[in-house]
């Protein structure tokens, strides 16, 4: 085969790939296209489930958050009746002192 035989031969597989190429570009632009977008709505899914997720986290600490305050405010009230009791007992004992006198 000569020189010019294979430059003929190069020259039609040229444009052969020349003519396929363009169909072939688009076909990759157009699955690239729906990778994109399907990838899209996969991130869209996440962010969705993300917020749910911190929502429903949200919710569980605020219920936490007003469990505690119940709590401290039921030990708040304990602390203050057994002051009180205290104070009353302190101010019999100080009476009695003031009576035996």
């Amino acid at each position: 085969m000569t020189t010019e035989e294979r430059l003929y031969k190069l020259e039609g597989i040229v444009e052969g790939v020349m003519a396929t190429l363009p169909s072939r570009v688009a076909g990759v632009e157009n699955r690239m296209d729906l990778l994109r977008q399907e990838l899209k709505g996969e991130i869209q899914a996440l962010r969705q489930e993300v917020r749910q997720e911190i929502q429903a986290l949200r919710q569980e600490v605020k219920g936490e958050i007003q469990a505690l305050r119940q709590e401290v405010k039921g030990d708040i009230n304990a602390a203050l009746n057994r002051l009180m009791l205290y104070f009353t007992a302190l101010a019999a004992a100080l009476a009695l002192l003031t009576l035996l006198r």
